[in-house]
């Protein structure tokens, strides 16, 4: 890991740099096979499904039978962790929904929003070498409760042709429509255009490698949605002496695990604490069967003594990290400073692996710096709100002078005699 120590602001920009490829150098290739899926469909799917997964496919759809399988190939532990997670994803996801909300805002005119579901969403699941079964429960268990009625599943399939079995099994129990056997670029491609296979959707949810994130970037080109650019995991520590440094390095390499690409930050005002950390992770990263990814994700990461809290936080909101543990005796501080992070987990014993799978919030989370801008996924994700509004003859009165006088003022006429003509049918009552 790259060490620095009280580096100064103007080098702030440089360090939140994420070991990631620019959009341009990716775009390129996810266009063209977006042209080609555009025009060719199926064929062009199949051709990339062999060409980056090696199987060759007669179908995508995933069959009943399979699913059946998959179910007989699930340990009950698992299963019995799995119904965990779904009922806590599921009340904290439950406690999101909001009352239709109505307001007489002058005499005689009501105004409301109600929310409503997005008819059709398709979720990304990433396979490869870590197959997300659990990105399954954070994407279709808030999408039945907001009520979408289609939820079309798109997880890349093994050499065999094969979706994880565990994959199959949680979007079963949690009412996806159908699974598709198409992954990476492909996959959102198809979802965006729609093929004679696979359902054309209007919003696509889920993270995914680089190219599925600017593939999912250029998807909103073609008038289909996306959740946020959600790409390679990242996590950045606050820890001070009250932290206990094997537990910090645990939650490092979690993140360090999942891909080359991945980035974790160690932010301290302690060079102890960032010494014994360095010295836990070289240690527990000996017994991990992913040793290799992470050992390449701590090469691309750093270790950063801040000696102050203040320019600590500031940094920290620089980074905008897709995760942040803070493990620090003025936690309250970092708490209420902090304004970009995509999840927040406070103390010791509140490691960030629990937000991945079963503490109940969800771990769709915007990456390379997008939590200045944009929320993790949420119930509010699956539904847009629209509003309503009700005029009675008496409220028209109260604020048609003003519209007219306003729309004369912009020079749209039509739109004042539209108030005109009724108010004049009004008065000659």
């Amino acid at each position: 890991m790259k060490k620095y120590k009280n580096p100064p602001q103007s080098q702030w920009s440089s360090l939140s740099q994420r070991p990631t490829q620019s959009f341009a150098e990716i775009e390129e290739t996810v266009k063209a096979i977006f042209k080609e899926i555009q025009t060719k469909g199926d064929n062009a799917v199949a051709k990339y499904t062999s060409l980056f997964d090696g199987i060759k496919l007669d179908t995508f759809l995933v069959a009943e039978n399979e699913i059946k399988e998959a179910e007989k190939q699930i340990s009950e532990d698992l299963k019995h962790a799995i119904a965990l997670a779904k009922s806590n994803i599921y009340k904290f996801h439950s406690a999101q929904k909001t009352n239709k909300i109505e307001v007489e805002t002058t005499e005689g005119v009501v105004c409301w929003q109600e929310k409503r579901p997005i008819q059709k969403v398709g979720l990304y699941i990433p396979g490869g070498t870590a197959p997300l079964f659990s990105t399954v429960l954070m994407l279709a268990i808030p999408a039945k409760i907001a009520g979408c009625e289609e939820i079309i599943l798109c997880s890349p399939p093994d050499k065999n042709g094969k979706i994880n079995p565990a994959i199959l099994y949680a979007a079963h129990l949690c009412g996806v429509t159908n699974i598709f056997k198409v992954g990476g670029i492909q996959a959102i491609a198809a979802l965006t255009f729609g093929t004679a296979s696979i359902p054309k959707v209007y919003k696509i949810f889920g993270p995914g490698n680089q190219y599925v994130t600017v593939a999912k970037q250029v998807a909103t080109q073609f008038d289909t949605a996306i959740d946020m650019p959600a790409g390679p995991s990242e996590l950045l520590v606050y820890a001070d002496d009250s932290s206990i440094p094997a537990f910090v390095a645990s939650d490092l390499l979690s993140q360090a695990e999942h891909g080359t690409d991945s980035q974790v930050i160690l932010v301290s005002n302690s060079q102890k604490i960032i010494d014994e950390v360095e010295n836990e992770i070289e240690n527990q990263i000996q017994v991990l069967p992913r040793k290799e990814i992470a050992q390449k994700a701590i090469e691309n990461s750093k270790l950063i003594l801040i000696k102050k809290e203040n320019d600590a936080l500031a940094f920290i909101n620089e980074y905008a990290p897709e995760h942040l543990i803070i493990c620090s005796k003025n936690e309250t501080f970092f708490i209420d400073g902090i304004q970009n992070a995509g999840s927040v987990f406070i103390g010791n014993f509140t490691p960030e692996s629990a937000g991945d799978y079963a503490s109940g919030t969800n771990h769709t989370l915007p990456t390379n710096g997008f939590s200045k801008n944009y929320s993790g996924v949420n119930l509010d994700s699956f539904s847009k709100a629209i509003t309503f509004q009700k005029i009675a003859e008496h409220g028209l009165k109260n604020i048609g002078n003003a519209i007219e006088i306003m729309a004369e003022a912009e020079g749209l006429q039509a739109h004042k005699n539209a108030i005109t003509l009724r108010l004049n049918a009004l008065n000659n009552e």
